[in-house]
């Protein structure tokens, strides 16, 4: 037997990624299609503790599947962080009827949801950071659109690298994961990628590398990196130095966050979103939606958090065998 929910919250937190709105859109139309009204909390957690709380319904999420970043804006919240920030915003959900939230970010915005449930209220989170770090799902909502967005990119850097007899140090985001750096450094064909999780050697690792394409025939070489492995002003520095090479540095930061988002992230966000609404309907609370080989369902989030989530091992085989995968610890 389902619960009776009347009404939801919905929240994004942390930092944005496409495909937030389109898992907000998803949310309110699955709720009404379920007779469930849908309210926005804008500002994340923050904005449960002021109240700063909006009406939403089919037309005031039309045309949003499409755009970037996120409708009900997103913020860190110190005072959430407090027991009184969360009792707040605990009596914010019971001032306003709300059955239920539903929040939309990375490990930092399910530890709120957590901390919320303590308080009674049914919480649900849906993964999303560009990052791709989230344990226990295989997918997290704007890794497809960020990686596009950086490949894209970087394309458009070879064809001057080519003209110049150049090599291109390229800065993807990661500060503790290097999934993005290694998917986008497959899809560019890269003449080494540096990632966080591992240690690399600088004259093994990207000077015999540089040197092993410029004996076969190369006149322009593309290195991309993780930023959690270090500064890439100083990479750059050195390869200019060590190998006499026209060296230009690229950081791509915020830049991979925005954008329309990739028709995966769309309907990734659609079957989530839809999830979430069904997991507060049937009474559940503390739990996750996540990927796992394709189909969607739920987790506790403890059992989430506790999960350590490392890049594939196959993977780097893949790589190793297209080009130099190294690693920074």
């Amino acid at each position: 037997m389902e619960k009776k929910v009347r009404r939801i919250g919905i929240l994004t937190s942390g930092g944005d990624a496409p495909g937030m709105n389109a898992v907000i859109r998803s949310v309110v139309r699955t709720a009404a299609s379920r007779g469930v009204e849908c309210v926005g909390i804008r500002r994340g957690y923050n904005g449960l503790i002021t109240g700063d709380i909006i009406r939403l319904d089919a037309d005031s999420v039309s045309r949003i599947i499409n755009k970037g970043g996120t409708m009900l804006y997103t913020a860190r919240s110190e005072e959430f962080m407090t027991e009184m920030g969360q009792k707040k915003a605990a009596a914010t959900c019971k001032q306003f009827g709300l059955d239920g939230i539903i929040a939309v970010g990375g490990d930092g915005t399910f530890r709120g949801l957590y901390a919320l449930s303590k308080h009674g209220i049914s919480v649900v989170g849906i993964p999303a950071t560009i990052d791709n770090d989230i344990s226990c799902t295989d997918y997290c909502l704007g890794y497809d659109t960020a990686a596009n967005t950086a490949v894209e990119a970087i394309d458009r850097l070879r064809d001057t690298m080519q003209s110049h007899d150049r090599c291109s140090v390229v800065e993807v985001m990661g500060h503790r994961a290097g999934h993005l750096a290694l998917y986008v450094g497959l899809a560019t064909s890269a003449t080494a990628v540096l990632v966080p999780e591992k240690e690399f050697d600088f004259e093994n690792d990207i000077v015999e590398n540089i040197i092993k394409a410029r004996l076969n025939g190369k006149t322009h070489f593309m290195i991309i990196m993780a930023e959690g492995v270090g500064k890439a002003t100083k990479v750059g520095e050195r390869i200019a130095e060590e190998l006499a090479l026209d060296t230009r540095v690229t950081i791509l930061g915020h830049i991979q966050r925005g954008g329309s988002p990739s028709a995966r992230d769309r309907v990734t966000a659609a079957s989530m979103g839809y999830e979430a609404v069904k997991v507060l309907c049937e009474g559940k609370t503390n739990r996750v939606i996540r990927s796992v080989s394709g189909k969607f369902e739920d987790i506790d989030i403890i059992d989430a958090l506790n999960m350590k989530k490392g890049l594939d091992e196959e993977q780097y085989e893949v790589l190793e065998a297209m080009t130099g995968i190294h690693h920074q610890n």
